[in-house]
């Protein structure tokens, strides 16, 4: 597990711009349909977030608080601006969404938690 906090300590700040540009890109592509992966909608929503908070949560930086805040702003404004690029932007996706970010925040505690106890 020392290779893993090494590389999320070393890594936090790109894995996170890479997931968050990943998920606006997916996010605001226009699309004539939803594409067909199981699961639902909702769902993804809740996966994608969970993965955007969990390298900040596992580093937990000074201020990861009004980073947490940004990302919860970040898929508001998603939402808002969805409806202009022929996407569908809902309420219910915020809140999968914010429950990705407390869940996944939680997750990453615990893994930080254990590697500290391996080292």
């Amino acid at each position: 597990m020392p290779h893993f906090s090494r590389f999320f300590h070393s890594h936090w700040k790109l894995i996170s711009i890479l997931i968050l540009a990943l998920i606006t890109v997916l996010s605001l592509t226009p699309q004539a349909e939803l594409p067909t992966v199981s699961g639902t909608d909702k769902t993804h929503h809740f996966i994608a977030y969970a993965t955007l908070i969990f390298a900040v949560a596992f580093v937990k930086p000074k201020h990861w608080q009004w980073i947490a805040v940004f990302f919860f702003c970040w898929s508001g404004a998603i939402e808002l601006i969805q409806p202009y690029v022929h996407r569908f932007g809902e309420w219910l996706d915020l809140a999968a969404n914010t429950g990705g970010l407390i869940c996944g925040f939680i997750i990453a505690r615990i893994f930080a938690y254990i590697c500290k106890k391996t080292n």
